[in-house]
Protein backbone atom coordinates (compact mmCIF):
# COMPACT_ATOMS: atom_id res chain seq x y z
CA UNK A 1 0.00 0.00 0.00
CA UNK A 2 1.22 3.47 -0.90
CA UNK A 3 -0.05 6.59 0.85
CA UNK A 4 -0.31 9.90 -0.98
CA UNK A 5 -1.23 13.46 -0.05
CA UNK A 6 -3.08 15.60 -2.57
CA UNK A 7 -2.97 19.35 -2.00
CA UNK A 8 -6.06 21.25 -3.12
CA UNK A 9 -7.14 24.82 -2.48
CA UNK A 10 -9.26 23.79 0.49
CA UNK A 11 -7.64 20.70 1.94
CA UNK A 12 -4.76 18.28 2.17
CA UNK A 13 -6.33 14.96 1.14
CA UNK A 14 -4.65 11.73 2.18
CA UNK A 15 -5.43 8.60 0.19
CA UNK A 16 -4.10 5.07 0.04
CA UNK A 17 -3.54 2.92 -3.06
CA UNK A 18 -3.42 -0.85 -2.68
CA UNK A 19 -2.12 -2.37 -5.88
CA UNK A 20 -0.56 -1.07 -9.10
CA UNK A 21 -1.43 2.03 -11.07
CA UNK A 22 -2.02 1.75 -13.94
CA UNK A 23 -3.87 -1.44 -13.07
CA UNK A 24 -2.61 -4.67 -14.60
CA UNK A 25 -5.93 -6.50 -14.88
CA UNK A 26 -7.70 -4.13 -17.24
CA UNK A 27 -10.17 -3.13 -14.53
CA UNK A 28 -10.38 0.41 -13.19
CA UNK A 29 -9.42 1.11 -9.58
CA UNK A 30 -12.05 0.33 -6.97
CA UNK A 31 -12.61 3.31 -4.68
CA UNK A 32 -14.12 2.79 -1.24
CA UNK A 33 -15.39 5.94 0.46
CA UNK A 34 -17.38 6.83 3.56
CA UNK A 35 -18.38 9.79 5.73
CA UNK A 36 -17.65 10.34 8.55
CA UNK A 37 -15.83 7.00 8.27
CA UNK A 38 -12.28 7.43 7.01
CA UNK A 39 -10.02 4.93 5.26
CA UNK A 40 -9.48 2.80 8.37
CA UNK A 41 -13.07 1.56 8.20
CA UNK A 42 -12.49 -0.10 4.83
CA UNK A 43 -9.38 -2.09 5.74
CA UNK A 44 -11.24 -5.39 6.16
CA UNK A 45 -13.15 -5.03 2.90
CA UNK A 46 -10.13 -3.84 0.89
CA UNK A 47 -8.12 -6.84 2.11
CA UNK A 48 -10.74 -9.10 0.54
CA UNK A 49 -10.05 -7.69 -2.94
CA UNK A 50 -6.38 -8.67 -3.41
CA UNK A 51 -6.93 -8.99 -7.17
CA UNK A 52 -8.02 -5.35 -7.51
CA UNK A 53 -6.30 -2.00 -7.12
CA UNK A 54 -8.25 -0.50 -4.22
CA UNK A 55 -8.17 3.17 -3.23
CA UNK A 56 -9.39 4.57 0.09
CA UNK A 57 -9.22 8.10 1.42
CA UNK A 58 -9.90 10.30 4.43
CA UNK A 59 -12.51 13.03 3.78
CA UNK A 60 -11.36 16.56 4.50
CA UNK A 61 -11.23 17.34 8.21
CA UNK A 62 -11.40 13.63 9.12
CA UNK A 63 -8.64 11.15 9.83
CA UNK A 64 -5.39 12.28 8.25
CA UNK A 65 -6.90 14.84 5.86
CA UNK A 66 -6.75 18.42 7.07
CA UNK A 67 -8.67 21.52 6.02
CA UNK A 68 -7.42 24.86 4.76
CA UNK A 69 -10.82 26.46 4.18
CA UNK A 70 -11.47 27.53 7.77
CA UNK A 71 -14.73 25.56 7.93
CA UNK A 72 -15.86 22.69 10.13
CA UNK A 73 -19.04 21.63 8.34
CA UNK A 74 -19.38 18.78 5.87
CA UNK A 75 -21.33 19.04 2.63
CA UNK A 76 -21.78 16.43 -0.10
CA UNK A 77 -20.89 18.91 -2.84
CA UNK A 78 -17.53 19.84 -1.28
CA UNK A 79 -16.64 16.24 -0.58
CA UNK A 80 -17.68 15.24 -4.10
CA UNK A 81 -15.23 17.79 -5.50
CA UNK A 82 -12.53 16.29 -3.27
CA UNK A 83 -13.22 12.77 -4.54
CA UNK A 84 -13.16 14.15 -8.09
CA UNK A 85 -9.71 15.61 -7.38
CA UNK A 86 -8.48 12.24 -6.08
CA UNK A 87 -9.80 10.46 -9.18
CA UNK A 88 -8.06 13.00 -11.42
CA UNK A 89 -4.83 12.47 -9.46
CA UNK A 90 -5.09 8.71 -10.00
CA UNK A 91 -5.31 9.26 -13.75
CA UNK A 92 -7.31 6.06 -14.08
CA UNK A 93 -10.97 7.04 -14.39
CA UNK A 94 -13.73 6.28 -14.73
CA UNK A 95 -13.45 4.22 -11.56
CA UNK A 96 -15.67 1.70 -9.84
CA UNK A 97 -16.87 2.81 -6.42
CA UNK A 98 -18.27 1.33 -3.25
CA UNK A 99 -19.61 4.15 -1.09
CA UNK A 100 -21.14 3.71 2.35
CA UNK A 101 -23.37 5.84 4.58
CA UNK A 102 -22.53 9.53 4.16
CA UNK A 103 -19.99 8.47 1.55
CA UNK A 104 -22.87 7.11 -0.53
CA UNK A 105 -24.38 10.59 -0.47
CA UNK A 106 -21.03 12.09 -1.48
CA UNK A 107 -20.96 9.61 -4.35
CA UNK A 108 -24.43 10.60 -5.57
CA UNK A 109 -23.29 14.23 -5.54
CA UNK A 110 -20.15 13.18 -7.44
CA UNK A 111 -22.18 11.47 -10.18
CA UNK A 112 -24.30 14.62 -10.40
CA UNK A 113 -21.37 17.03 -10.71
CA UNK A 114 -18.81 14.81 -12.47
CA UNK A 115 -20.73 12.07 -14.29
CA UNK A 116 -17.70 10.81 -16.23
CA UNK A 117 -15.78 9.94 -13.05
CA UNK A 118 -17.56 6.72 -12.08
CA UNK A 119 -18.45 3.72 -14.23
CA UNK A 120 -20.31 1.79 -11.51
CA UNK A 121 -21.42 3.09 -8.12
CA UNK A 122 -22.63 0.84 -5.31
CA UNK A 123 -24.24 3.31 -2.89
CA UNK A 124 -24.72 1.41 0.39
CA UNK A 125 -27.27 2.74 2.87
CA UNK A 126 -27.28 6.50 2.14
CA UNK A 127 -28.94 8.12 5.19
CA UNK A 128 -31.11 10.54 3.20
CA UNK A 129 -33.59 11.11 5.99
CA UNK A 130 -35.78 13.63 4.16
CA UNK A 131 -36.79 11.02 1.55
CA UNK A 132 -38.79 8.82 3.92
CA UNK A 133 -42.52 9.34 4.60
CA UNK A 134 -41.74 10.25 8.23
CA UNK A 135 -39.19 12.86 7.18
CA UNK A 136 -40.32 15.50 9.70
CA UNK A 137 -40.09 13.02 12.57
CA UNK A 138 -36.70 11.81 11.30
CA UNK A 139 -35.37 15.37 11.34
CA UNK A 140 -36.72 15.75 14.88
CA UNK A 141 -34.99 12.53 15.94
CA UNK A 142 -31.72 13.77 14.44
CA UNK A 143 -32.06 17.02 16.38
CA UNK A 144 -32.62 15.08 19.60
CA UNK A 145 -29.28 13.33 19.12
CA UNK A 146 -27.55 16.68 18.79
CA UNK A 147 -29.38 17.99 21.86
CA UNK A 148 -28.25 15.01 23.96
CA UNK A 149 -24.69 15.53 22.73
CA UNK A 150 -24.70 19.27 23.44
CA UNK A 151 -26.22 18.88 26.89
CA UNK A 152 -24.49 15.77 28.20
CA UNK A 153 -21.47 14.99 26.05
CA UNK A 154 -20.21 12.31 23.69
CA UNK A 155 -21.43 9.22 25.53
CA UNK A 156 -24.98 10.54 25.85
CA UNK A 157 -24.98 11.71 22.24
CA UNK A 158 -23.72 8.37 20.93
CA UNK A 159 -26.26 6.49 23.06
CA UNK A 160 -29.01 8.64 21.52
CA UNK A 161 -27.61 7.98 18.05
CA UNK A 162 -27.53 4.21 18.60
CA UNK A 163 -31.09 4.32 19.92
CA UNK A 164 -32.20 6.29 16.86
CA UNK A 165 -30.48 4.08 14.30
CA UNK A 166 -31.70 0.86 15.94
CA UNK A 167 -35.36 1.96 16.11
CA UNK A 168 -37.55 -0.18 13.88
CA UNK A 169 -40.05 1.49 11.60
CA UNK A 170 -41.13 5.11 11.44
CA UNK A 171 -40.39 7.52 14.26
CA UNK A 172 -43.68 7.61 16.14
CA UNK A 173 -44.85 9.26 19.35
CA UNK A 174 -43.70 6.11 21.15
CA UNK A 175 -40.14 6.79 20.04
CA UNK A 176 -40.12 10.34 21.37
CA UNK A 177 -41.83 9.30 24.63
CA UNK A 178 -38.95 6.99 25.56
CA UNK A 179 -36.57 8.12 28.32
CA UNK A 180 -33.13 9.23 27.22
CA UNK A 181 -30.92 6.17 26.84
CA UNK A 182 -28.27 5.49 29.45
CA UNK A 183 -24.77 5.52 27.89
CA UNK A 184 -23.67 2.75 30.26
CA UNK A 185 -26.25 0.40 28.77
CA UNK A 186 -24.30 0.63 25.50
CA UNK A 187 -20.90 0.41 27.15
CA UNK A 188 -20.34 4.13 26.55
CA UNK A 189 -18.79 6.65 28.98
CA UNK A 190 -21.18 8.80 30.97
CA UNK A 191 -18.53 11.41 31.78
CA UNK A 192 -18.55 14.52 29.59
CA UNK A 193 -15.10 15.28 28.17
CA UNK A 194 -16.20 18.74 27.05
CA UNK A 195 -15.69 18.21 23.31
CA UNK A 196 -18.47 19.13 20.89
CA UNK A 197 -16.84 18.62 17.49
CA UNK A 198 -17.99 15.11 16.59
CA UNK A 199 -19.15 15.19 12.93
CA UNK A 200 -21.72 12.46 13.56
CA UNK A 201 -23.36 13.85 16.70
CA UNK A 202 -23.18 17.60 16.09
CA UNK A 203 -24.96 19.49 13.32
CA UNK A 204 -21.78 19.69 11.24
CA UNK A 205 -22.95 16.95 8.88
CA UNK A 206 -26.64 17.82 8.69
CA UNK A 207 -26.14 18.98 5.09
CA UNK A 208 -25.20 15.37 4.30
CA UNK A 209 -28.32 13.69 5.67
CA UNK A 210 -30.52 16.54 4.37
CA UNK A 211 -29.19 16.24 0.81
CA UNK A 212 -31.71 15.76 -1.99
CA UNK A 213 -30.33 13.79 -4.94
CA UNK A 214 -30.71 15.30 -8.41
CA UNK A 215 -32.70 12.48 -9.97
CA UNK A 216 -32.53 13.82 -13.52
CA UNK A 217 -28.76 14.30 -13.42
CA UNK A 218 -28.11 10.88 -11.89
CA UNK A 219 -30.34 8.97 -14.31
CA UNK A 220 -28.85 10.88 -17.26
CA UNK A 221 -25.28 10.09 -16.22
CA UNK A 222 -23.39 7.21 -17.87
CA UNK A 223 -22.76 5.78 -14.41
CA UNK A 224 -24.47 2.55 -13.45
CA UNK A 225 -25.89 3.35 -10.00
CA UNK A 226 -26.92 0.59 -7.59
CA UNK A 227 -28.61 1.47 -4.29
CA UNK A 228 -27.93 -1.19 -1.66
CA UNK A 229 -28.85 -1.99 1.93
CA UNK A 230 -28.00 -4.70 4.44
CA UNK A 231 -30.48 -7.47 5.12
CA UNK A 232 -30.45 -6.59 8.84
CA UNK A 233 -31.30 -2.94 8.10
CA UNK A 234 -34.58 -3.50 6.31
CA UNK A 235 -36.82 -1.82 8.91
CA UNK A 236 -34.21 0.50 10.39
CA UNK A 237 -33.70 4.11 9.39
CA UNK A 238 -30.84 3.53 6.94
CA UNK A 239 -32.64 0.61 5.36
CA UNK A 240 -35.74 2.74 4.89
CA UNK A 241 -33.74 5.67 3.47
CA UNK A 242 -32.03 3.27 1.05
CA UNK A 243 -35.38 1.93 -0.14
CA UNK A 244 -36.64 5.48 -0.59
CA UNK A 245 -33.53 6.43 -2.58
CA UNK A 246 -33.89 3.40 -4.84
CA UNK A 247 -37.55 4.25 -5.40
CA UNK A 248 -36.63 7.86 -6.20
CA UNK A 249 -34.24 6.59 -8.88
CA UNK A 250 -36.77 4.09 -10.20
CA UNK A 251 -34.85 0.94 -9.37
CA UNK A 252 -35.13 -2.05 -7.02
CA UNK A 253 -33.13 -2.09 -3.81
CA UNK A 254 -30.13 -4.44 -3.92
CA UNK A 255 -29.69 -6.46 -0.73
CA UNK A 256 -26.31 -7.12 0.86
CA UNK A 257 -25.44 -9.30 3.87
CA UNK A 258 -25.35 -7.97 7.42
CA UNK A 259 -25.98 -4.39 8.58
CA UNK A 260 -24.98 -0.75 8.03
CA UNK A 261 -21.31 -1.52 8.64
CA UNK A 262 -21.57 -5.11 7.45
CA UNK A 263 -18.25 -4.89 5.60
CA UNK A 264 -16.31 -4.29 8.85
CA UNK A 265 -14.86 -6.84 11.21
CA UNK A 266 -15.16 -6.61 14.99
CA UNK A 267 -12.70 -3.72 15.29
CA UNK A 268 -15.48 -1.14 15.11
CA UNK A 269 -18.01 -2.64 17.52
CA UNK A 270 -20.80 -4.92 16.34
CA UNK A 271 -19.02 -7.10 13.75
CA UNK A 272 -20.36 -7.47 10.25
CA UNK A 273 -19.82 -10.27 7.76
CA UNK A 274 -16.91 -9.00 5.65
CA UNK A 275 -16.38 -12.29 3.80
CA UNK A 276 -20.02 -12.57 2.73
CA UNK A 277 -20.19 -8.84 2.07
CA UNK A 278 -17.12 -8.92 -0.20
CA UNK A 279 -18.57 -11.88 -2.09
CA UNK A 280 -21.80 -9.98 -2.71
CA UNK A 281 -19.97 -6.81 -3.72
CA UNK A 282 -17.89 -8.80 -6.20
CA UNK A 283 -21.10 -10.29 -7.62
CA UNK A 284 -22.69 -6.90 -8.14
CA UNK A 285 -19.56 -5.42 -9.69
CA UNK A 286 -18.75 -8.36 -11.94
CA UNK A 287 -22.18 -9.59 -13.05
CA UNK A 288 -24.50 -6.58 -12.99
CA UNK A 289 -27.15 -8.03 -15.25
CA UNK A 290 -27.73 -10.90 -12.83
CA UNK A 291 -26.65 -9.64 -9.41
CA UNK A 292 -28.92 -6.60 -9.35
CA UNK A 293 -32.07 -8.69 -9.30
Amino acid sequence: METHTLETAGASLVYDVRGPLPTTDGRPPLLMIGQPMDATGFAALAARFPERTVVTYDPRGLGRSTRKDGRDDHTPQTQADDVHAVIEALGAGPVEMFASSGGAITALALVTAHPADVATLIAHEPPLITLTPDREAAVRARAAVREAYEQRGWGAGMAAFVAMTSWEGEFTDAYFARPQPDPASFGLPAQDDGSRDDPLLSDRSWAVSSYRPDTDAITAAPTRVVIAAGEESENLQTGRTSAATAELLGQPLTVFPSHHAGFCDGEFGYPGKPDEFAHRLRQVLDAPSQADR
